[in-house]
């Protein structure tokens, strides 16, 4: 399994020390909750383009920007130039079939691109979409804010998700966001996740390096 870390929870003033110690701990990814005020409460667009332009001058890890936004095409817009591995947008925000293929079209131009759902979404809403993406992003918490629970019965999406990929033979990657620690992580991993979104629970570890390794190792 791989980790993309959540930074949502960094503060401004300690963000280079943090950026450093994640380096040296290998994290596979930087996640980047983006938010507009919007679809959610909270709006952290400012704080996240800054540390992505940062992170994209003084890193090769790899950028997962994760768009919890109502106008997806906008932002795609703006965090597009920082590169990034893969750009994620909600399900929930779009209308129509048209306006998913569309939107899946446009972030092609730029990167992979994933599909997020909500606790709330059926899994099956996304099925459909399956052979055009790269990765489903299943929220595990409600999106919004960082430091949460993870809500047990998302496990069972993520199995269903997992079942229905490996039936029609696809190679779509299961990425799963919100909650996220050393004590569910095994569990995850079993259901068929691929990437593991860790906020909170790392960022406030002593040792990244010691909870990225073990977060690994627990999800052999």
């Amino acid at each position: 399994m791989e980790i993309s870390t959540s930074i949502l929870s960094v503060k401004e003033e300690e963000s280079a020390h943090t950026f450093y110690r994640l380096e040296l701990a290998h994290t596979d990814y930087y996640h980047i909750d983006v938010m507009d005020g919007e679809f959610v409460e909270n709006n952290t667009t400012e704080r996240m383009k800054m540390y992505s332009d940062h992170l994209k001058n003084i890193t090769n890890i790899p950028l997962d920007i994760h768009l919890m936004v109502k106008d997806v095409k906008k932002y795609v817009d703006i965090f597009s130039p920082n590169e990034p591995r893969c750009i994620t947008f909600h399900l929930e925000v779009v209308k129509n079939k048209e306006e998913v293929m569309e939107l899946i079209n446009y972030i092609k131009q730029f990167s992979k691109v994933g599909i997020s759902i909500k606790p709330g979404t059926k899994v099956e809403d996304v099925y459909e979409y399956l052979p055009f993406i790269h990765t489903v992003l299943v929220m595990t918490v409600e999106p919004g804010k960082g430091g949460q629970a993870l809500i047990p019965g998302t496990i069972e999406k993520i199995k269903q998700l997992k079942k229905y990929i490996t039936e029609n033979n696809l190679d779509t990657e299961i990425e799963a966001d919100g909650g996220i620690n050393l004590d569910n992580i095994k569990e995850l991993s079993q259901a068929g996740v691929d990437i593991a979104v860790v906020g909170t629970s790392l960022i406030k570890a002593k040792d990244y390096k010691y909870t990225i390794n073990k977060l690994k190792e627990l999800s052999d």
